[in-house]
């Protein structure tokens, strides 16, 4: 019998995480892998930034900080939400966090009691169902498709809400599909759960600024339910800073106390250092950030235009992020070597395996139909790995 709780068993490993470990493990072997498996960008961070934190180090700012975050931090951020935004928060209703993803998981462990629901519309980031599994709580999925765009409606938001619905959580620009809802979208999602006050929105806009369609919009913005919308962001994907780690939440007085004192016994304060960097990057103006948003769209463009050109895929234009997330269901039940396709996850590690690039699965972004591929690299290794990707394609039958 394991020594293990069915807590740590029950949770599933990340499959982009396991699949970037694959890649890595085949490219020690002596393999060429171009990886578009890991969300992460292939920029450096920007020099200001890391400048400030060589800075913070110089004035021994090495100690333990406030458990949400640096003054400065925080009002750095509120001006952030202020500026960009037009959302107005108090520096008490900001949380600063270990990255994003722990700003995810306060969140729905400080909202969510044992069997209540929680709605993901699918697509959705591998960690969102099982942060809810960590809290006990049942998620319900709402599935949608790469004819919509893989955005959900207001009636499909309605039907799946119940008496025990806590709390809904999406991700706009979207991880893995580049979905980006527009105002009049999110307000037609807004305008239902404004008959519903028990409910709670989690919106992850941590690709806020990786965005082809023009400003982001927050669901935020709607006064009538502004008060239960909890914003997640940080710096990793604008101002690549992704080993960083930092990120927050924004939300009303009692979510952010109740995400402070969370934290506090959980990893406390985020490091000294890596906040002074956060300051310089939300107070030293977006110039870095539009050169990677423009390089970003460069490449959406030309993997676009090559993953059109592959039979069997079905792709849509993303309009934000740095992933396409094509359907890949005409290549199931096919075979090459005796070994058969039966889902998208086999066809990631046949890809691996024969092409050399490292993709990720659906299934654990809640789409067995579809792969996730990360443009978050050189156009050459781009180029390259869609025409290997096409080359080991053609040879399922």
């Amino acid at each position: 019998m394991s020594a293990l709780s069915n807590r740590i068993n029950n949770l599933s490993e990340s499959q982009t995480i396991k699949m970037a470990k694959m890649g890595r493990e085949l490219a020690a072997k002596g393999v060429d892998v171009i990886s578009l498996s890991f969300g992460e960008p292939d920029f450096h961070t920007p020099e200001h930034i890391k400048e400030a934190a060589k800075t913070a180090m110089d004035k021994n700012f090495t100690y333990y900080t406030p458990v949400a975050g640096y003054p400065d931090l925080r009002a750095a951020v509120v001006g952030k939400l202020k500026n960009e935004n037009n959302l107005d928060y108090t520096a008490t209703q900001i949380v600063v966090s270990t990255g994003a993803k722990q700003a995810l998981a306060n969140a729905v462990l400080c909202l969510v009691n044992p069997g209540e629901e929680v709605i993901i519309p699918t697509p959705y980031w591998v960690s969102y169902s099982e942060i809810v599994k960590l809290a006990e709580g049942v998620s319900v999925f709402i599935d949608t498709t790469v004819e919509q765009n893989f955005k959900i409606t207001p009636e499909q938001l309605e039907a799946a809400i119940t008496p025990k619905t806590k709390l809904f959580m999406f991700s706009s620009p979207c991880n893995p599909t580049g979905s980006v809802y527009s105002k009049a979208e999110l307000e037609g999602l807004a305008k239902v759960f404004a008959k519903y006050p028990e409910i709670y929105i989690l919106s992850d806009e941590i690709y806020e600024h990786i965005n082809f369609i023009g400003g982001h919009e927050s669901i935020a913005q709607f006064e009538y339910i502004k008060d239960r919308v909890i914003i997640v962001n940080g710096w990793s994907k604008a101002f690549a800073m992704t080993g960083w780690r930092i990120g927050y939440t924004a939300s009303n007085s009692e979510i952010a106390a109740a995400c402070d004192k969370l934290q506090g016994q959980i990893t406390s304060g985020t490091c000294s250092i890596t906040q002074k960097a956060g300051v310089a990057a939300y107070t030293g103006g977006l110039e870095s950030v539009h050169q990677m948003r423009e390089q970003f769209q460069k490449r959406r463009d030309i993997v676009y235009n090559l993953l059109k050109d592959i039979p069997g895929i079905t792709v849509n234009l993303p309009e934000g992020a740095f992933y396409f997330f094509p359907n890949v269901t005409s290549f199931f039940g096919k075979s090459f070597n005796g070994k058969v396709i039966n889902d998208s996850d086999e066809l990631s590690i046949f890809l691996l395996e024969e092409a050399h690039v490292a993709t990720v699965g659906g299934d654990s972004f809640g789409d067995k139909k579809s792969i996730r591929i990360s443009y978050a690299a050189a156009e050459d290794k781009l180029i390259e790995a869609v025409r290997r990707i096409k080359e080991a394609l053609a040879k399922l039958s």
